[in-house]
Formats: structure tokens, C-alpha cells, sequence
């Protein structure tokens, strides 16, 4: 293993990772239940759910420095 492996930072993925699944598979499920007809494929909606998960639940890394 590296010496210089960020534990932290690997930790702080993992996290993030799991927020943005739980997130997807919560509107995935409020989807189902909610029966609404859709004129797209079920993959597509599926789709749709995972970039809502990642835009919600994934931490925005700002670089740069405020003015």
C-alpha cells in the first residue's frame, strides 16, 4: 500500500458515494409509488433520478479564491 494514500479523502468519496445512491434510490422508490405515466423508458427516468441524485447529494468543489 502507498504511504501517501489520503485515508481521509477516500472516506469523504465513500460518503458522498453512499449519499448520492440513497438519494437515487429515494426518488427511484417516490417514483414508483407516485404510478405516474411516463412517455419515456424506464431507463431513461432511471437515468434522470441518478443525475438529480448526483446534482443533490455530491459536494461542489469550488477552485479558486473569493474576490
Amino acid at each position: 500500500m502507498r504511504a501517501n494514500v489520503n485515508v481521509h479523502e477516500i472516506v469523504n468519496r465513500f460518503n458522498e458515494d453512499e449519499a448520492v445512491w440513497r438519494g437515487f434510490e429515494l426518488k427511484r422508490t417516490m417514483r414508483r409509488l407516485s404510478k405516474q405515466g411516463a412517455p419515456v423508458t424506464e431507463k431513461v427516468l432511471e437515468e434522470l433520478d441518478w443525475l438529480a441524485a448526483e446534482r443533490e447529494c455530491r459536494k461542489r468543489r469550488a477552485i479558486g479564491r473569493h474576490a
